[in-house]
């Protein structure tokens, strides 16, 4: 009898712990939403499907091997102009901006540049889940965030930008939608982060809210 009283007990922790288990590792937009200590990981800026529209000066080789990466850190290293955290309302988000790096060199620099208005606008959502899909994760665990650019116009002196949440764990994509930020500033590097700036500050005073609503945070 106590045989069977033990079994039970073994069995009913088990499921226990697993039910536990199976609570702290499920994501969802809920999770996102409900608390500024829920954790986001930021990857970064994928520019491995972008598009620079009517820059014929750009030098697209020095666009791949230095700009993609500059932009990227200019994000991470100024936190007070580039308020990540404070757009998605957590008190804090770290990154690794390494596997980003690393997937942005893919790019071929032949396929960068664009004289087709049209490449402002064709992506889908079932190529940002490709995107999320190719991105080295590593062993973390939670929801990850990545800026994926569809497109840079300089006549339209914006870029298209899709806001990407996902479960890092599983890689499927828990919301992802596109926003445009319009560019400025002194070098290339620094024109195209604005648009960034300005997806973020359009997330503070406006998305995050229409987000939280949405989907029950």
């Amino acid at each position: 009898m106590k045989l069977v009283t033990t079994a039970r007990y073994l069995t009913s922790l088990i499921i226990g712990l697993a039910l536990t288990q199976a609570t702290v590792q499920a994501q969802t937009l809920k999770d996102v939403f409900s608390s500024s200590e829920s954790p986001i990981f930021y990857y970064g800026i994928d520019f491995t499907k972008a598009k620079l529209i009517d820059d014929a000066a750009a030098n697209a080789l020095d666009i791949k091997d230095r700009q993609f990466a500059g932009i990227n850190d200019v994000v991470v290293n100024e936190p007070k102009k580039y308020e990540l955290a404070k757009a998605f309302q957590k008190s804090n988000i770290d990154h690794d901006l390494g596997p980003i790096h690393k997937k942005n060199q893919t790019v071929n620099p032949d396929n960068i540049k664009s004289t087709t208005s049209a490449d402002y606008n064709r992506l889908k959502a079932a190529d940002i889940s490709g995107v999320i899909k190719d991105l080295e994760t590593g062993d973390k665990k939670g929801v990850g965030l990545v800026f994926v650019v569809e497109a840079m116009s300089k006549t339209q002196k914006a870029a298209a930008i899709w806001v990407t949440l996902f479960d890092i764990k599983t890689k499927k994509v828990l919301l992802t939608e596109r926003m445009e930020g319009t560019a400025g500033g002194f070098g290339f590097r620094n024109y195209w982060a604005a648009s960034i700036k300005d997806v973020m500050n359009d997330i503070e005073k406006k998305k995050f809210k229409e987000w939280k609503a949405a989907y029950g945070g």
